[in-house]
């Protein structure tokens, strides 16, 4: 009883306490834990748009619940045995691809233009250009020429044979009736100017099962069924997707009726599902999907305190990791290794692994020559504080319950930590686009199966003002080796000798630590019981691509 009164007096202080919702299930009310920073495609990453652009629109193939790779927008999943990617010898000896691809008849603009080869030819443009801050802009570099066949058809000739050429997650058509006037003014401020963010309610900007009919930044969204879209019609005839940034908050709003449902992607914790499945499991169906989500800390390698590599092995051999796990967790989030989760068929099993060893900690850091200064916080031979701030997404529970956690280890070796947070759409917006985190950032990468890391490690990914800030690698990582293990992964079709490279890239990894690893999330899905239809993936394709199939039982 004493439980109960404070949610409700927690959801009434917050003005949150609504309405149930209505009898007739024919509206949904969403509630995840960040609002987008950008609505466009193919311009940052962040879960939150990746999560409502789910419903608005379709890549052109996805990975399913069973990591199967599938078409969405395409007819037919080109593979070199059908015929439709057809190897190339180039004229410096490498192998080029020419992949066909047909987009879907019947996929239309929602204001009744068809989706053509036209937007394919226009998209590739936007993302080649260096200055449009494309977050995957490699992909769009690898296309050397369009083949416009006819108004569906096309041929994309790329300069490389890669083991992923069939997988277009990154490709996300643009309309290029509404935004190529937007660009022609300017790539350099396009991303200022693009209509996804200035007018995000022109129908003719989506063309999946759902298109955006109001927004209020900051706060929510409001999506209304697409007329023009080619498959199966989707049940509710409004879904608000609500940004609550305050995981109490949010898990109030559910219990009050304000949310039907928790997103799992970007929901409540493990550690907070566990705990309200104690409480209120009968009302709920809680769901637990292990899966490619990898919670760690990015280094800010251009920080003098962070260049050492005696520094960063420190940091972590000052954490006890598994003692973290059992005690948020209860042993459901393993400790990671690396940015390879084990359930990844390229994760290698003699990866460098640091156990919790505060005294080897001490011993490196001396080595270093940071030494305990009078209040035990260490000092180098200048006089340099080994102070560093770790900053993470403002009002997320747990993440809030680790920094303290790792603050207070850290300080035992004698590192001193300021914790500085801010709310998503800064923290992932500008913070870590623009690596403007002065030492450490701790977030979640969600990745597809055997997904190259080329964004994420290549020195070419590093976000600078001159490419305007594309690429995620953010702790500006450079290491040769490394680079070249990446060009040789990717054109690397013998599985086994593939693997053989993924090995020595977790080695090198988990060995220069441009990232302390943490651990490997579960996601946890809140789901009332007259919900049924979403299939939680695990990896990188949300559960939102599959929205139409989202219905009361």
């Amino acid at each position: 009883m004493i439980e109960t009164l404070a949610v409700r007096a927690f959801a009434l202080a917050a003005g949150l306490l609504a309405a149930a919702p209505a009898a007739a299930k024919d509206e949904l009310t969403i509630g995840f834990t960040q609002y987008p920073a950008t609505l466009h495609p193919i311009i940052d990453s962040m879960a939150a748009k990746s999560y409502v652009l789910g419903m608005t629109r379709r890549p052109f193939t996805a990975y399913d619940k069973d990591w199967v790779l599938r078409c969405m927008l395409c007819v037919d999943l080109p593979t070199v045995e059908n015929g439709l990617a057809r190897p190339v010898d180039r004229p410096d000896g490498t192998k080029g691809v020419a992949i066909t691809l047909a987009i879907h008849p019947g996929a239309t603009w929602g204001d009744g233009v068809p989706v053509s080869t036209q937007d394919v030819a226009f998209t590739i443009e936007v993302g080649r250009d260096d200055k449009s801050g494309v977050a995957a802009q490699e992909f769009y570099k690898r296309v050397e020429r369009v083949e416009i066949h006819d108004a569906k058809r096309f041929t994309l000739h790329m300069e490389k044979l890669t083991y992923q050429y069939n997988d277009f997650g990154d490709f996300q058509l643009l309309p290029a009736h509404l935004e190529r006037p937007v660009f022609a003014a300017g790539a350099e401020g396009y991303k200022q100017r693009t209509l996804f963010d200035a007018e995000p309610t022109r129908a003719g900007l989506h063309f999946g099962p759902y298109r955006i009919e109001q927004v209020v930044a900051g706060s929510h969204l409001v999506l209304a069924p697409n007329p023009t879209w080619y498959g199966d019609k989707p049940h509710f005839r409004k879904i608000t997707i609500r940004a609550i940034e305050n995981t109490a908050a949010l898990e109030a709003n559910l219990l009050s009726g304000s949310i039907d449902y928790i997103a799992g992607e970007l929901g409540l914790t493990l550690d907070q599902a566990l705990a309200f499945e104690k409480r209120h499991g009968a009302r709920f169906d809680i769901v637990y999907k292990p899966g490619l989500v990898y919670e760690h800390i990015d280094l800010n390698l251009d920080n003098p305190l962070l260049k050492d590599r005696r520094v960063r092995q420190a940091l972590l051999m000052a954490l006890d990791r598994e003692a973290l796990n059992r005690q948020l967790f209860e042993g459901k989030q393993p400790v990671a290794a690396s940015f390879v989760n084990p359930l990844d068929r390229v994760a290698a099993t003699d990866t460098p692994r640091y156990g919790f060893e505060p005294a080897r900690a001490q011993a490196l850091l001396d080595e270093a020559g940071f030494r305990p200064g009078p209040d035990g916080i260490r000092v180098n031979a200048a006089g340099q504080r080994l102070s560093l701030e770790l900053g993470t997404t403002a009002g997320n529970r747990t993440r809030e319950s680790v920094q303290q956690v790792l603050q207070n280890q850290w300080k035992r070796v004698g590192v001193e930590v300021r914790i500085k947070n801010d709310p998503a759409r800064v923290f992932f917006g500008e913070i870590t686009r623009k690596r403007a985190f002065p030492a450490m950032a701790m977030y979640a990468w969600i990745s597809s199966p055997e997904s190259g890391p080329r964004n994420q490690l290549h020195s070419k990914s590093i976000p600078t003002e001159a490419n305007n800030f594309a690429g995620q690698n953010y702790p500006g990582f450079a290491n040769a080796e490394i680079d070249g293990l990446i060009d040789r992964l990717e054109v690397e079709l013998d599985f086994d000798r593939r693997k053989a490279i993924w090995t020595r890239v977790q080695a090198i990894y988990a060995t220069e630590l441009p990232v302390l690893p943490l651990y490997f999330r579960a996601e946890s899905f809140i789901v009332p019981k007259w919900l049924a239809g979403i299939e939680p993936t695990g990896h990188l394709h949300y559960s939102s691509l599959r929205v139409e199939h989202w219905k009361p039982r």
